[in-house]
Order: structure tokens, then sequence, then C-alpha cells
């Protein structure tokens, strides 16, 4: 039982740091790189540092189905940044 409270404790400061910090800078950047720009440095360090935070929460996430699909959706949004980032730093060369 204390694990699952534990989980539950750790699931709601994920989601609170992802709702207030996350999301809003992720989709900042997002609409940038939608609108051409290219990503600057501190934007990969961000979210280099926002991978690396992912990774860390990947066992808590495997353990409760029912936040994977929105993990899954935070995962493809950094995809997606990172691919038109790359596409639009390409297309400045």
């Amino acid at each position: 039982m204390s694990n699952e409270i534990e989980d539950i404790g750790e699931l709601e400061a994920i989601l609170e740091r992802l709702n207030d910090f996350r999301l809003p800078r992720l989709l900042e950047m997002k609409g940038r790189v939608d609108n051409g720009e290219v990503l600057n440095d501190y934007d990969l360090e961000y979210l280099e540092h926002v991978l690396k935070d992912s990774r860390s929460v990947h066992t808590l996430v495997e353990r409760r189905p029912e936040v994977q699909p929105l993990y899954a959706e935070v995962v493809a949004l950094y995809h997606e940044i990172t691919e038109k980032g790359l596409e639009n730093e390409s297309k400045r060369k």
C-alpha cells in the first residue's frame, strides 16, 4: 500500500511540474519550430534535460498504466519538436 501512495505522490509532483513548467515551454518551442525557427542552445539543453527526466520516471510510468498515454504524448511532442528543429536547421544551411 505504501508503494502505491508513494507512486501517487510522485505522479502528482511530476504532473504538476509538467503542467506548470514543462508543457508550456515545450508548446512554446513547438510553435517556434512550426514557424520555421531553429532551436537555440538553451532550447537544446532544456530538451536534453527533459529527455533525461523522462527516462528517470519511466519505471514509475511502467507501473502506472493510467499515465502511459500522457507519457507517450509528451515523448511524441518532444520528438516533433526535435525533428522540426532539425529540419529547420538543415534548411538554413
